[in-house]
């Protein structure tokens, strides 16, 4: 008995748009941010929750968690980014094995610098290309699958 409830032409012309859009999107994003400032998608948006938390700082599991990353693959990003001296570990006081991300000055001043580029890019790749309509639709269905699969 085959129970699999396959996917109508409509809903395999939704999933392979997806796919594709968004593998289409991060790879031109990916290679904006390579080609201007030399960091991955990943090394960008470490940036971006680093300068946006209090103190400019956060927990490298808290940091994993809003990543949707492994902590493996975090450490490895964190580590290119303190190469680079844009952020620094720092050990945290009451947890022996708690550790912080710390963003530093140089990396403040790098996201600042992509920040513009990139956003550039998103409105090139994504936003301007649909309507008000199609970006209201694309954000209540999007949020509502990031809602269902987070909890």
């Amino acid at each position: 008995m085959d129970d699999t409830r396959w996917l109508n032409e409509r809903e395999m012309a939704a999933w392979t748009g997806f796919l594709e859009a968004s593998n289409r999107v991060n790879r031109y994003l990916e290679q904006q941010l390579k080609d201007s400032e030399g960091l991955s998608h990943t090394q960008y948006e470490i940036l971006v929750l680093l300068a946006a938390s209090p103190d400019q700082e956060l927990r490298m599991t808290e940091l994993a968690h809003r990543l949707i990353t492994s902590k493996s693959g975090l450490t490895y990003q964190v580590g290119q980014l303190e190469k680079r001296g844009l952020v620094r570990r720092r050990s945290c006081a009451t947890d022996d094995r708690g550790v912080f991300a710390v963003l530093t000055e140089q990396g403040d001043k790098t996201l600042k610098k992509a920040a513009p580029g990139h956003v550039a890019a998103v409105r090139e790749a994504l936003i301007d290309v649909l309507d008000p309509t199609e970006l209201d639709a694309l954000a209540t269905g999007l949020g509502r699958v990031g809602r269902h699969l987070r909890d």
